[in-house]
């Protein structure tokens, strides 16, 4: 037996981030097929803010444990895995469950940490890498000389985005609150402020025949203003419907709408084209090839922030004990990057 202790954060209904729970007790033992990953850092994104509200279109039922990604250490290895596998450093995508010391992971769906990438670092780039990756280039196939725009330039996705797309060749323009814009513009980008500015106005005169692919995660009014914003042969990726955060009604209805109009745009005669991104498609189609498309283009990632295309943007790094914090911290929208948990 361990001498392990394993917490966990509950999350036991629509409550405020004090509202938080801890839950000890044994360390988890690896099934068939799974492996125990002692965790390093995990991370607060957009999902986990929405669940607290009850508002993430497929969260579970209350209570549960958070925790959209992580990435650890394997502790151990159950039946039918390769006990090689213990003291690797890993990385797991999981939508819930990573706010823990200890998780119980399928063998399959860990990615190996490269030699040389801390812990948090690594963080910064499961869920939001793997995300900024396949919406570039899997979704928009973005090329050298386009010019892009995206949304929420300073936050955890889209600061993967800008970098990946700038690797790419491409020219980025990015909405950000203007206590953003100088970083915004040290890195290469164009800043526009969401907040006075008239976006569409804005974008229009720097991109008078359009844009090339815009990276919408608002919803709502932004999808459509993005839309008319596509130069011909563009590309939309709507992946969030971040304006209807502190809604009510049906969590599913802003999604059910968006998806409606990505429908119908796509049926209009222009060459332009939407998606409605979401980083678990086609998992329920192909277990098999979902995984093997995250691992490659995860490695993907990491090779880019390898080579330096990549810089990891740590917002703050808190211990798991200070979650009430660091959450609010992520919800304040005064922090670039992303907002890092660790035992």
């Amino acid at each position: 037996m361990s001498a392990e202790t394993c917490v966990e954060v509950v999350l036991p209904g629509t409550v405020e981030p004090e509202g938080l729970e801890f839950r000890r007790g044994a360390v988890p033992e690896a099934s068939a097929g799974e492996v125990v990953i002692r965790m390093e850092a995990t991370g607060v994104s957009f999902a986990e803010q929405q669940m607290r509200r009850g508002r993430y279109y497929d969260q579970p039922p209350f209570p549960f444990v958070p925790g959209y990604d992580l990435v650890g250490t394997v502790l151990s290895t159950g039946p039918g895995v390769d006990p090689a596998l213990a003291g690797t450093r890993v990385a797991a995508l999981l939508k819930v469950g990573g706010w823990a010391t200890h998780v119980r992971v399928e063998a399959a769906d860990v990615v190996p940490v490269p030699a040389g990438i801390g812990a948090a670092e690594a963080e910064t780039l499961v869920v939001n890498g793997i995300t900024a990756w396949q919406m570039l280039h899997r979704k928009a196939r973005v090329r050298a000389g386009q010019t892009v725009l995206v949304h929420g330039a300073n936050g955890g996705v889209g600061t993967v985005l800008v970098q990946l797309a700038q690797a790419a060749g491409a020219k980025v323009i990015g909405t950000a609150s203007a206590r953003h814009h100088a970083a915004l513009a040290e890195s290469g980008v164009i800043p526009v402020d969401y907040r006075s500015d008239d976006v569409p106005a804005r974008v229009r005169e720097l991109a008078p025949r359009g844009v090339d692919a815009v990276f919408d995660h608002v919803g709502g009014r932004s999808a459509v203003d993005s839309w008319r914003l596509l130069a011909p042969g563009g590309t939309l990726v709507a992946y969030g419907s971040a304006s209807t955060r502190d809604a009510t009604g049906s969590k599913q209805w802003p999604v059910l709408k968006l998806l409606a109009r990505v429908a119908g745009w796509n049926a209009l005669p222009n060459g332009r084209r939407a998606f409605f991104y979401n980083v678990w498609g086609g998992r329920a189609l192909s277990k098999g090839r979902f995984r093997a498309r995250l691992r490659a283009d995860l490695t993907q990632v990491f090779t880019a922030l390898r080579r330096g295309e990549v810089t990891p943007r740590i917002a703050a790094s808190l211990p798991l004990a200070d979650v009430a914090e660091a959450l609010r911290l992520a919800e304040s929208g005064t922090v670039a990057g992303k907002v890092v948990l660790t035992p």
